[in-house]
């Protein structure tokens, strides 16, 4: 029994009870006057859609909000903290969830960082800004290079990887849903096309990782013929191949055997009910020239639409070797993503999160670099993914040399996050990231993606006003000397001098 219909149950159960006892007590009614407001409160907690917490937990869950509401800062406490206990990204959250609800999302009282503590940045404004109404709002980037038939205008700000199986249905519908309003794309994750992903025809990314899901054959390698037959969907856009990802690189993903269920084994082409684990890396390539074969292959088994890969870097030569096979080759991928190694999953090794692959930040930097000293970047448009919350963090990837970016943790808390860190437990609170039933049918779909494509439209509207506020008239004017870090006290260094530009060419 679910809380919800054990909610029912003793509500019924209460009121018959009272009714029998008063025929030979009568003062039992008195206890009614708190009974009722009690049970009134919890009928309406189910039927409400804006939160699923109520929904899920009637009358227990106002306990939360009321903290909330004594004090804000006493919920964050419980969630994501660094070794000391500190609590990590509590401004972020907040201002996550007042976007998504679209309600005010300023803030009083100023700063609320220290700005004088090391790693502490900012970027530069103008004397001269200009009115934001000059800058588009909603800038849309060209996905496809020569070799690309069927090129994808993307928007600025895309949901980055996460699988239909990590994720509940509803969570994949509500962020679907939210990316057909906003025009946006979802990026599936490496779990593959669900009927989720295309009830809405929101715009996909279909990622292909090491297990190949969705594309495999019974022996788990690559299957060219039903790739080709996904990729034809119309709402597929863009192919990414899954090389690693920031949160554990080099190590496979997995999904639980709690989470297999038959849909979702269906999905992805495995047994139910058994653990699911992706190889640490692929099969179809073992080296520069055999990945750059097949992202030519998934180009031409997709009839022309945009291809690359993502990675977190790691050994570096490895990317240069790679740019290297482009070179001799003549064929690049349309796109790379590069990942941070601080980004998120449902489950890692804790070695893996906190101390393998390199942060975002200095990944892109190498791989912008690389890519001009090589003469490629005018070929292949980079996108940023790892810890983009804000406006400020979309300017700054950019600055570094992104052309676009995606995220995730934001917009898993644009459904309803609270991150009770129980998406490997399968108990997920509310909803998002489980595959408990009972749990699912608290998030309303309808509400949630709304709130989804409100945190979209009103974080690109902030990065509007930052780059307007700069005197710049569009994103790609954005430069490493607009941001500025503070490495000590009395020592401040611009972005371009922490990560020199390379010239074009210099490496050939």
């Amino acid at each position: 029994m679910n809380v919800r219909t054990g909610f029912v149950f003793f509500s019924i159960l209460i009121l018959i009870l009272t009714a029998l006892i008063h025929l030979i007590w009568e003062p039992i009614k008195w206890t009614l006057i708190f009974t009722i407001p009690l049970i009134l409160i919890g009928f309406y907690d189910l039927t409400q859609k804006s939160q699923t917490i109520l929904r899920n937990y009637p009358v227990l869950g106002h306990i939360r909000y009321l903290l909330e509401a004594i004090r804000p800062e006493i919920m964050q406490y419980f969630v994501e903290t660094d070794t000391q206990g500190r609590p990590i990204n509590r401004m972020f959250r907040s201002l996550i969830y007042q976007r998504a609800k679209d309600v005010t999302d300023t803030v009083p009282f100023g700063t609320q960082m220290d700005v004088y503590r090391s790693g502490y940045e900012w970027m530069d404004h103008s004397m001269y800004a200009i009115d934001q109404v000059q800058v588009d709002s909603s800038p849309r980037i060209r996905i496809g290079n020569k070799h690309c038939t069927q090129p994808y205008s993307a928007s600025l700000l895309n949901v980055s990887a996460m699988s239909y199986g990590s994720l509940s249905k509803n969570a994949v519908l509500a962020l679907n849903k939210g990316a057909k309003i906003g025009g946006f794309a979802l990026n599936t994750g490496e779990g593959s096309i669900s009927p989720f992903h295309l009830e809405f025809k929101g715009d996909l990314i279909w990622q292909i990782g090491t297990g190949y899901f969705g594309c495999r054959t019974n022996e788990g390698d690559f299957c060219p013929d039903s790739f080709e037959e996904k990729a034809a969907i119309d709402s597929v856009k863009m192919i990414e191949i899954k090389v690693s990802q920031g949160a554990k690189p080099g190590h496979g993903g997995i999904l639980p055997a709690s989470k297999n269920t038959p849909e979702i084994a269906a999905i992805r082409g495995v047994d139910p009910y058994i653990d699911v684990h992706s190889p640490p890396s692929h099969s179809v390539f073992s080296n520069p020239t055999q990945l750059i074969e097949f992202i030519s292959l998934l180009r031409e088994r997709s009839h022309g639409k945009p291809v690359g890969f993502k990675l977190c870097i790691g050994k570096k030569q490895e990317f240069v070797d790679i740019c290297k096979a482009m070179l001799s080759s003549g064929i690049t991928p349309d796109f790379i993503t590069i990942d941070g190694g601080e980004g998120g999953t449902g489950a890692a090794p804790v070695e893996f999160s906190n101390s393998l692959g390199v942060p975002l930040r200095d990944g892109l930097a190498f791989a912008y670099d690389t890519l001009v000293g090589y003469g490629l970047k005018n070929e292949i448009k980079l996108i940023a993914s790892g810890k983009i919350f804000t406006g400020f963090h979309i300017a700054r990837a950019l600055a570094l040399g992104a052309d676009m970016v995606n995220c995730a943790r934001a917009m898993m808390m644009a459904i309803g996050c609270i991150q009770a860190l129980e998406c490997n437990a399968n108990t997920c609170p509310v909803g998002v990231a489980t595959q408990n039933k009972s749990l699912i049918s608290g998030l309303d779909v309808n509400d949630k993606s709304t709130r989804v494509a409100n945190f979209h439209r009103k974080t690109l509207k902030s990065f509007t006003e930052l780059i307007a506020a700069s005197g710049l008239s569009s994103p790609d004017q954005l430069r490493r000397q607009h941001i500025n870090r503070r490495l000590g006290m009395n020592l401040i260094k611009r972005y371009d001098e922490i990560f020199p530009y390379s010239k074009e060419n210099s490496l050939l």
